[in-house]
């Protein structure tokens, strides 16, 4: 009977701490800097979109969906201070005649000294299909002059409310042309 009891004890005791280790946050330093940590959390209902799609800048006098709305300060660089409102109709392909599925609506400013270097907060809206209604909100640094940029996802509404991912922007040039400019999107969201 000692032997059994023994034995029940030392599968609780081996239980307990395999859910203790399930649970506990485990933190490593990398650098003076910096610290790292893991947790494990149970999530059987998150699922993961990955989105495409392209926005359209429209600098014309006629019909703008960009508009500054502050002027850089005279003798700062690369534009700093300069800040914009866009309202971008979202299309499925780069060319401006595909279908159109939502609009990029928001706020960028230059914001970096040394580079070309936005802070975006954009919300890109759906308008088509089974997202309709649904929103998701990217707000980051958007280092404009590199070929590939990626972006934070910080949430959304409706079909992607709780959501969090990540955005790759790439400038496409072969369509762009300095009154019209299109950026393409691959968007990748984790959420319930």
């Amino acid at each position: 009977m000692a032997t059994s009891s023994l034995n029940y004890f030392h599968f609780h005791l081996y239980l307990t701490l395999i859910i203790s280790i399930y649970f506990t946050t485990i933190t490593s330093t990398h650098a003076a800097f910096s610290e790292q940590s893991y947790i494990t959390l149970p999530s059987d209902s998150e699922k993961v979109t990955h989105l495409r799609f392209y926005y359209h800048d429209i600098r014309n006098e006629n019909n703008p969906t960009v508009v500054q709305i502050v002027d850089a300060p005279k003798n700062t660089p690369n534009g700093f201070g300069c800040v914009l409102v866009m309202d971008d109709a979202l299309t499925e392909e780069p060319d401006w005649s595909s279908k159109q599925v939502g609009r990029a609506q928001g706020i960028f400013a230059q914001a970096s000294l040394q580079d070309l270097g936005l802070a975006m907060l954009t919300n890109f809206v759906f308008t088509e299909g089974k997202y309709a209604g649904s929103t998701i909100s990217m707000l980051g640094r958007n280092a404009i002059s590199e070929k590939i940029r990626e972006m934070p996802i910080v949430g959304g509404t409706g079909v992607f409310r709780f959501a969090r991912g990540f955005a790759i922007g790439f400038s496409v040039h072969s369509v762009s042309t300095p009154q019209h400019y299109v950026v393409g999107y691959n968007v990748t969201i984790s959420h319930p």
